[in-house]
């Protein structure tokens, strides 16, 4: 007798089929067993979904199809991960498919059972040739007092920990630490180590390897977009079967199937990377926190500059309020006699116009290179020029494709939109009037490693050799191990300048490195974007930490942070002065309560997108109205704001609108935007202009 069971298939939430299908089966499958069904003309990977059929309010077609084939080889998935996917799908307003199926690597998606038993018969092949004896289990270096007072907190305390730990201070060696307390408590433990970038995980993942060598090399596996899917499918298996005790990875590996977990690491945890900004828009630090509660994990947020939600959440207790929902723990002190750089401002209204380097601080500059230091300039946009501007009538690189202008980049001559990526080379002649005098406005990371190689071409090596500046951004390291080359040329000394992106601003440590450069950071100081302040300061005094980490270094003489801007006594900046993050978020948190702002209040975008911003903004304003309706009736406390372009309006030749939804009450906003998801659903249909919607929880950009 066949069974019916309800599998999950990916699909998005903005489509009909956001739930899990009826299938027929030869024989009862166990929730969490990966099949492959038939879904309209093809074929695709399937999760067999606990719950009852009538309960699930699943309609079933008439004509039940079968499944096709039983992926059993590799065990089923844990109840406990499928809970995780349950709570985001419900918690980001997504389909629970998409967020199941698109967690797991993109080959087991292809694979029949056959290839599947062939990969697995493979793995345990190479597994058996490489296993030798392990290495001896190498001395812990001894902590510092701060690190020590930390670690016994942890290991007394359930956390969840916000460790607050000064650039140089020694929090990843804390994370080590950590890791080998729980794995050598328990035979079986897993731990998750998170980074928010790829170009941090090769760096974590050779001091991992070092100091857990006596493990055995397939303990330690790595979890990032960058793998190749044979990589990714490698370490989601090792994870899976509980091989690898060492999980390493991007936001996606929050997302894993880990079933001995024990202990998660978010580091960095401020970073806006951690959140997805495409499809299913999870926050990892968020996930990585409630995934801890459910498998009884223990769960440490790390960074200098924690984000003003979890500083909020780990404030000290106050009678009159609820307890606080994490453990603050600080260290302030850098290991060794390590000093925090000072900082330099350079008043830019006081400068010669179109300065792009003041004076004083290449003076500063060229009294650190000639002492054989690295200087960084941090310089938040790549290319050589944002626009060019014809001045006789005034054609500017705008993308036809996109509401943004085509960005200059000298190296080969091209004009690239960084949206849509249309590239075309660079006119010799203005478009519109034929004037061949285009010059090129603003300045980006190519330009500044042109003007400074001009600045300091008198300067030499004491080899006579002439200096090396170079360049770290998204064009520079496209190439497969190239960032980790510039990366080891930078630490082996063979780079005097360094000029770079955000990408070199948090994370390394580069030890000769004692003058830091921000050029042109004010933008955020006046932005409409309330978080802007909270990401400038976090990316300055990350910037600020990579100088002066070498004690023997900073003693001969302080180490320095300068900043270029125009307005030197901006209270941020002053907060930066002092290295005084503390201030800094108490003063932000006091702005963001007098306003009801997060973490004060809980925020949604219903974002819209379609081929003319009427039909977006239509859509929205449809949604609107029938969410008004439901909240009055209701009475629940939620405000819908009016519909309106996004900031970036227009992608691709898609127009894209968005609105903004806010409560007082995390429970009263999600009891809306649930109900909501069937009202938008049913105004899809009337609206079939539009292309897709999504609604973004917890939005970082709005």
């Amino acid at each position: 007798m066949q069974q019916k069971l309800l599998v999950l298939v990916s699909t998005p939430a903005y489509s009909r089929l956001y739930g899990p299908l009826v299938y027929l089966s030869d024989q009862m499958l166990p929730p969490g067993t990966l099949v492959r069904v038939p879904l309209g003309s093809r074929e695709t990977l399937g999760l067999v979904w606990p719950g009852d059929i009538t309960a699930n309010g699943v309609e079933e077609p008439t004509n039940l199809r079968p499944v096709l084939e039983t992926l059993d080889n590799i065990g089923q998935l844990p109840g406990h991960w499928m809970e995780l996917m349950a709570f985001a799908a419900h918690y980001y307003q997504r389909s629970v498919g998409e967020f199941a199926l698109g967690s797991l690597p993109p080959q087991l998606r292809d694979l029949s059972q056959v290839q599947l038993e062939r990969k697995l018969n493979k793995r345990a092949k190479l597994s058996r040739s490489t296993e030798e004896a392990a290495p001896a289990k190498q001395q812990l270096p001894v902590p510092t007092p701060e690190q020590s007072q930390v670690l016994a907190r942890m290991a007394v305390e359930q956390g969840p920990f916000v460790l607050h730990g000064n650039t140089g201070s020694g929090k990843t060696e804390v994370y080590l630490r950590r890791a080998a307390e729980v794995l050598a408590h328990n035979a079986q433990a897993q731990v998750l180590m998170l980074v928010p970038e790829i170009n941090l995980t090769p760096q974590l993942e050779e001091r991992v390897r070092q100091r857990f060598s006596h493990l055995g090399e397939d303990a330690i596996v790595s979890m990032h977009s960058g793998m190749t899917p044979a990589q990714r499918l490698n370490s989601w298996l090792s994870a899976h079967t509980g091989q690898a005790r060492l999980v390493l990875g991007t936001r996606l590996a929050v997302l894993a199937s880990i079933p001995h977990l024990k202990l998660i690491v978010v580091d960095e945890e401020h970073d806006p990377s951690y959140k997805q900004q495409e499809g299913a828009r999870y926050s990892a630090r968020d996930l990585a926190v409630y995934r801890g509660q459910l498998q009884h994990a223990q769960v440490i947020l790390g960074s200098a500059t924690p984000s003003l939600e979890s500083w909020h959440h780990s404030r000290a207790p106050v009678a009159s309020e609820a307890a606080p929902r994490y453990v603050r723990l600080s260290m302030p002190s850098r290991i060794g006699s390590g000093q925090l750089p000072v900082l330099r401002r350079v008043d830019m209204g006081k400068q010669a116009r179109k300065t792009l380097v003041s004076a004083p601080l290449l003076d500063a500059m060229r009294e650190r290179i000639a002492r054989r230091e690295q200087v960084l300039v941090l310089l938040n946009r790549r290319g050589y020029a944002p626009v060019l501007h014809c001045h006789a009538c005034g054609w500017k690189s705008e993308c036809p494709h996109c509401s943004a202008y085509r960005v200059f980049h000298k190296s080969d001559r091209s004009l690239r939109c960084h949206h849509c990526s249309l590239t075309q080379a660079v006119p010799r002649a203005c478009p519109s009037c034929g004037n061949q005098d285009i010059g090129a406005l603003g300045h980006g990371t190519e330009k500044i490693e042109e003007h400074l190689a001009e600045l300091l071409q008198d300067m030499q090596r004491p080899d006579g050799m002439p200096l090396r500046i170079a360049r770290i951004d998204a064009d520079t390291t496209r190439g497969k191990g190239e960032l980790v080359r510039q990366l080891a040329e930078v630490h082996d000394g063979d780079v005097d300048v360094l000029v770079g992106t955000q990408m070199v601003a948090k994370g390394h440590d580069f030890r000769r490195v004692t003058l830091v450069a921000a050029l042109n950071p004010d933008g955020a100081l006046f932005s409409a974007d309330f978080r802007a302040p909270e990401r400038l300061f976090a990316l300055l005094l990350q910037a600020a930490g990579r100088a002066g980490r070498d004690a023997a270094l900073s003693r001969d003489q302080a180490c320095e942070m300068w900043v270029q801007t125009f307005h030197p006594a901006h209270p941020l900046f002053e907060s930066l002065k002092q290295h005084d993050f503390a201030g800094f978020a108490e003063q932000q948190l006091t702005e963001r309560q007098q306003a009801g702002l997060p973490p004060f209040s809980f925020q949604a975008l219903l974002r819209a997108e379609a081929r003319t911003q009427e039909a977006a903004q239509a859509f929205l304003n449809a949604a609107k109205l029938n969410g008004e309706s439901w909240l009055a009736e209701q009475a629940v406390s939620v405000s819908v704001y009016p519909a309106v372009p996004m900031s970036l309006q227009r992608v691709a030749n898609v127009e894209r609108s968005q609105m903004l939804v806010e409560s007082h009450s995390r429970r009263a906003l999600q009891t809306f935007l649930s109900h909501w998801q069937n009202d938008l659903h049913g105004l899809r249909v009337l609206h079939k202009s539009v292309i897709r919607w999504a609604i973004d929880v917890d939005p970082l950009v709005i």
